[in-house]
């Protein structure tokens, strides 16, 4: 003999037999060991999620009916089912018998790391609960968000989205949103408006007061209360400044100023009164004839 061994002289079908033995012995223990639980776990994960998805169903309906706004209800639905599966995914875990403290540390850790790393979206979700719940405004309101007007088209978790009124669409991150100053245009039915009409130095003021009341009082959409004021507001450099505040609906604003201005326009062509545009006058002193 020389010291080495013959591989293809080993007999090594018992040797496979042996090994498959085992793994199937560890099968076995392991189903029998796990394979209940394992079964639950799957049928409490798959119940919850069915009554999780009911419950948030439930609450939907319940807070529409309710009147609650519906990116309101529709939020409060989800995070009632986002509730409801971390308690189910911690039950199906635990028949695992995986330790729910050590599951619960890990998910810590990842949330803490995710969390960094996700820091602004995170602003925007805080953000964007607070726009939902506070109701600063709501979809179809006309507002002024992050220097941007435009009429509201969604509220989101992470963004608000306006289209403006050349039909742009607009994406605002809610962190920029509730960081700036906002102004809901339309969130009250009536709303002043404000007309600065210039005449001439030259012109009668009481004249041009009285063709101004006249206009208003022919225009059935200016409100009868508060009363329009028409007052001589400001003597400016180049015009006298009347100060015209009508009060309309919020909805006609822009179409009744938009006549109005036509109508003064016509009306004190006709009656010669003069809107002055700016204007300077420049005097000439003759130089003296040098010695």
């Amino acid at each position: 003999m020389n010291g080495t061994i013959d591989l293809n002289k080993l007999d090594l079908t018992s040797f496979k037999k042996e090994i498959l033995i085992d793994l199937l012995h560890d099968l076995v223990s392991w189903v029998s060991e796990y394979g209940f639980r394992l079964i639950v776990a799957v049928l409490i994960f798959y119940l919850g999620m069915k009554v999780s998805r009911k419950i948030s169903d439930l609450i939907q309906a319940a807070l529409k009916r309710g009147r609650i706004e519906q990116t309101l209800s529709t939020f409060l639905g989800n995070i009632a089912y986002y509730a409801i599966m971390a308690a189910v995914v911690i039950a199906a875990i635990s028949q695992l018998g995986i330790s729910v403290t050590s599951f619960m540390a890990i998910l810590g850790a990842a949330g803490l790391a995710v969390g960094l790393a996700l820091k602004d979206s995170l602003a925007n979700f805080s953000s964007g609960v607070m726009i939902i719940i506070f109701r600063f405004f709501k979809v179809g309101d006309f507002v002024d968000l992050a220097g941007t007007s435009g009429t509201v088209d969604s509220i989101n978790i992470f963004n608000t989205v306006l289209i403006t009124p050349d039909n742009q669409k607009i994406f605002i991150p809610n962190s920029r949103v509730l960081s700036q100053n906002i102004t809901n245009i339309t969130a009250n039915p009536t709303r002043r408006l404000d007309l600065v009409i210039g005449i001439s130095y030259d012109d009668d003021v009481a004249k041009a007061k009285k063709i101004v009341a006249d206009i208003l009082a022919k225009e059935n959409r200016i409100l009868p209360d508060p009363k329009p004021t028409i007052v001589l507001g400001e003597l400016a450099d180049s015009s006298v400044n009347l100060f015209v505040r009508p009060w309309v609906k919020t909805s006609e604003l822009w179409a009744v100023r938009w006549d109005l201005l036509e109508a003064i326009k016509t009306e004190f062509d006709r009656q010669g009164i003069t809107i002055p545009y700016p204007q300077q006058d420049v005097h000439f002193k003759p130089t003296p004839p040098q010695a």
